[in-house]
């Protein structure tokens, strides 16, 4: 029986812009032989070569214990945690999520073996036009611009009525679907709790973030290796995400991913007990930038494949984000924003650092 095909206001995250088609990364990476500097010419990027300064430290991400948050009886010791995790880095390492761990084995497990299917096998659900949905790249928008070393296979998973399953692998692995309705369905049991904990550090009714992660869109990303020039490529440009909050689960736990921090980016440690989670630009409009959304970017490695799932939860397209009085005794810094407005901003153009967030600031 073929599946319902989504109402457009259901749908409407994927249809927010699409991206121009380019060779696929992997095919490209296991073709050694056409790897010429004329190949490699599009994805080569000069500013990362001269003007970055990589901080050669790793692991001190803040780590926040969702049971503890629970715990009566160290709930306001673990709120504060989370509260400077949210203030000071933009990012954690959140433990204790009580996700199963065979929900989480079998969600890594399938998404390694969809990557492993062959080039033709993976195109079946290929990028439609119109539609960041599918398996291809994302933010690309013209032939001239650099492009990251890495593919990705993207589906709007929440709410259940608004998905496309034509872009939801069935054979192949045969497993696929159920072990990502399934982590997806964890995944939300996770953001409720975590928008409850937040809501409470920045002292403001839960009620006023309930229909800011009703949406939930997976994007699962594979950075091949890449021996000749991994320290002249990026898997992901410097970027935050148009997101309330993301949730990232490393797949095979390959270093990459780094943060900017302090004008230097800081290597993150992966942690494969944790989901790394960060905040996004939504969040930081409504908590009226006490809670920022921070860059971050994906090196490559030379040798090993990185695999990683990001679920961006994402508030519902015919709301505002407006920033919240009395989080802070400033002035206010935002303007009341659409969803759908700043969707089709950041979406709509290449990744550039926070550049889409400075429309939403007020002059």
């Amino acid at each position: 029986m073929e599946a319902p095909t989504p109402s457009s206001s259901e749908s409407g995250w994927s249809r927010m812009a699409s991206s121009l088609p380019v060779r696929n990364v992997q095919d490209l990476a296991a073709s050694g032989e056409e790897l010429a500097a004329e190949t490699l010419e599009r994805y080569i990027r000069m500013d990362i070569q001269n003007a970055d300064v990589v901080v050669e430290r790793s692991g001190e991400v803040p780590v926040v214990d969702l049971g503890r948050l629970f715990d009566p009886q160290f709930a306001e010791q673990e709120a504060a945690h989370l509260r400077f995790a949210c203030e000071d880095w933009g990012f954690f390492q959140l433990v204790n999520h009580g996700i199963p761990e065979e929900i989480i084995a079998n969600v890594r497990n399938d998404i390694q073996k969809f990557f492993q299917l062959p080039l033709e096998v993976k195109n079946a659900y290929a990028q439609l036009p119109g539609d960041i949905q599918g398996y291809g790249q994302a933010f690309v928008m013209s032939e001239s611009q650099t492009l990251d070393w890495s593919d990705m296979l993207g589906i709007l998973t929440q709410p259940p009525q608004a998905r496309d399953m034509r872009y939801w692998p069935s054979h192949q692995p045969h497993t696929f679907r159920k072990s990502i309705e399934d982590y997806s369905s964890e995944l939300m049991k996770v953001s409720h709790s975590i928008v409850t904990f937040i809501a409470k550090t920045l002292n403001i009714d839960p009620k006023l973030m309930e229909d800011k992660y009703v949406s939930q869109f997976l994007r699962m990303n594979y950075y091949p290796p890449c021996k000749a020039m991994a320290d002249k490529v990026l898997g992901f440009s410097p970027h935050s995400d148009a997101s309330f909050f993301t949730l990232l689960l490393e797949v095979n736990s390959v270093q990459g991913l780094q943060i900017k921090r302090h004008n230097a980016w800081i290597p993150v440690k992966p942690n494969p007990k944790a989901l790394l989670v960060n905040v996004g630009d939504y969040l930081e409009i409504m908590s009226n930038g006490k809670y920022k959304s921070i860059e971050h970017r994906v090196t490559i490695n030379s040798n090993h494949e990185r695999i990683t799932v990001s679920a961006f939860q994402i508030p519902s397209l015919g709301g505002v984000i407006s920033p919240v009085t009395g989080i802070t005794e400033e002035k206010i810094l935002y303007k009341t924003t659409g969803v759908e407005e700043y969707a089709k901003l950041y979406m709509s153009n290449k990744l550039d650092g926070k550049r889409a967030l400075d429309h939403a600031k007020l002059l």
